[in-house]
């Protein structure tokens, strides 16, 4: 099961994941993340995985893919909220800090992207 809160502010769509981003849950995120970056060109993204309890390979997969869509629009991705080791380790492995940027919280994600 997997919860999307997103929030549009200063220029930047800020994507809450609450639950498990696997593949069971991927065709979520690209229907309503990716269709959104798409609809409305959004360049900026940060996704916030606090509330993120799991996470496989195609679940960061698609968190890359919604990095390329920002990037093609001349934007940035970062991601915030990476407290689990296991999940840090998991997410280096599959070298996702090649297509964002990690930052502690959202407040300063905010400072790092000046729109």
């Amino acid at each position: 099961m997997l919860e999307i809160n997103m929030e549009f502010r200063k220029g930047i769509l800020f994507v809450r994941f609450i639950g498990e981003l696997t593949k069971n849950t991927v065709d979520i995120v690209r229907r309503e993340v990716g269709d959104t970056l798409k609809e409305y060109g959004i360049a900026n993204v940060v996704f916030n995985i606090s509330e993120l309890e799991k996470i496989d390979d195609v679940g960061i997969d698609v968190m890359k893919e919604n990095s390329k869509l920002a990037k093609a629009y001349h934007g940035r991705t970062l991601l915030c909220g990476l407290h689990d080791l296991q999940m840090k380790k998991q997410l280096k492995q599959k070298q996702i800090f090649r297509y964002m940027d990690e930052t502690s919280d959202e407040l300063t994600a905010l400072s790092i992207i000046h729109v």
